[in-house]
């Protein structure tokens, strides 16, 4: 730090060994934000009844899962889905990012 700036300081030692990090808690809050929106649709709490999300889709699909279980599997699949590609893409970021780990 003798002569270099804040800028310099900032952007050259500590932004790179915190980017890794925060693309993580990023990509794990997105996954964690699906599960919830999901949820509070699927117990009428969340977006409005007349939009067509993925808990309102396990909803409707929860009275017909007698007859018809498909409208339960399919939502369920995507949601799963969704929430592992993103925790996977954010994995697969940090380990790009990462400083510790671009000589391996």
């Amino acid at each position: 730090s003798i002569g270099a700036s804040s800028f310099r300081i900032v952007f050259r030692h500590m932004l790179p060994n915190v980017a890794a990090t925060y693309i993580v808690l990023i990509t794990l809050t997105l996954g964690f934000a699906i599960v919830v929106e999901a949820a509070l649709s699927f117990l009428g709490v969340g977006i409005p009844p007349d939009v067509a999300t993925w808990g309102s889709m396990l909803e409707l699909g929860r009275e017909h899962i007698d007859k018809q279980g498909w409208m339960v599997v399919f939502p369920g699949f995507v949601i799963a889905l969704i929430v592992f590609s993103v925790n996977f893409l954010g994995d697969g970021l940090r380990d790009v990012m990462d400083p510790k780990l671009r000589g391996r």
